[in-house]
């Protein structure tokens, strides 16, 4: 067997890989530890999105694994040191579904700051919210605040400017003087800064031991009592508990989570009936382009890679 694919891919993309490789694909996989094992005993790549944990224990059953391509762009569930021990190239798919991920992002503001979306059951019963819902705001001369400022913050961003809305980012990896600031129209701020003075905060940053629970319950004081905050980057990056009772109390205006600490997300209490919450689960970066996207690119790079001598 030269590929297993584990997690759901477009059909056409694991199509191009039957012609060229032997292919096990098998979406279920991911939820049978000990058949994913088996399968990997002569595999030469592995395929995978968010779900499959390709960790030490993982890669013990994969004498021969030679790539992992990763659905998707966020690593958090592949551990890099085991691969790197072990000379397995991780490909993560870049930018592929940055659009999909960017659309979201505006989409859950523009519902969001607008505020009306949410009457249908009340109006469809006969009431009539017309005065409590008219006061919703115009995106239009808002701030966008993004935290991290990669490819899809700066795709993001555009769109943004488009709408008319000030954009403003934190990157501790970008320099105040680097071009793609001005390239992107967005403006480089301190966090606290950014927290202090955007309407809106996105956020896009990848998990790490820095990173998580960067927004708790302290930086939500930071924020204005009707700004929005939307995470579709990992869920440990946001204390969800903290965002649930700041919605409650009123010292936030609106929340979009598309992405969770623990996922699937279990029965949550403290996130039901929550105003002004929409939740997802984790399909941001899904969209019927963006899967062909996505599984275009690492389908030709995983190729790439075993075609490539030794």
């Amino acid at each position: 067997m030269d590929i297993v694919i584990s997690e759901f891919m477009d059909e056409p993309a694991v199509q191009r890989l039957r012609e060229q490789f032997s292919v096990l694909y098998d979406p279920g996989l991911v939820d049978r530890p000990l058949d994913l094992q088996s399968a990997l005993a002569r595999s030469r790549a592995l395929i995978v999105r968010n779900r499959t944990q390709v960790n030490q224990a993982l890669l013990e059953h994969a004498p021969r694994l030679q790539v992992v391509g990763r659905l998707g762009v966020g690593l958090d569930n592949i551990e890099q040191g085991p691969c790197r021990d072990r000379g397995v190239q991780v490909i993560p798919a870049t930018g592929a579904n940055a659009r999909a991920v960017a659309e979201y992002v505006l989409g859950a503001a523009l519902l969001l700051a607008r505020g009306a979306f949410g009457s249908t059951r009340a109006v469809a019963s006969g009431q009539w919210p017309r005065t409590a819902l008219g006061q919703g705001r115009e995106i239009g001369g808002l701030i966008l605040g993004l935290i991290g400022f990669g490819d899809i913050a700066r795709q993001l961003s555009a769109m943004a400017g488009h709408l008319g809305l000030s954009v403003f980012a934190h990157d501790p990896g970008l320099a105040p003087d680097d071009p793609a600031w001005a390239a992107h129209r967005a403006r480089p701020l301190a966090l606290d800064e950014l927290l202090a003075q955007a309407d809106i905060v996105s956020l896009h940053v990848p998990l790490l031991p820095s990173t998580r629970g960067l927004i708790d319950a302290r930086r939500l004081e930071q924020m204005k009592p009707d700004a929005i905050l939307i995470n579709t980057t990992r869920g440990g990056v946001v204390d969800e508990a903290a965002v649930a009772a700041a919605l409650r109390a009123g010292r936030l205006g609106g929340a979009a989570l598309d992405v969770f600490d623990e996922e699937p997300l279990p029965c949550s209490e403290h996130l039901q009936d929550v105003p002004n919450l929409i939740l997802s689960p984790h399909i941001a970066g899904l969209s019927r382009q963006a899967n062909t996207r996505v599984s275009a690119f690492v389908a030709d790079a995983v190729a790439r890679q075993l075609r490539s001598p030794s």
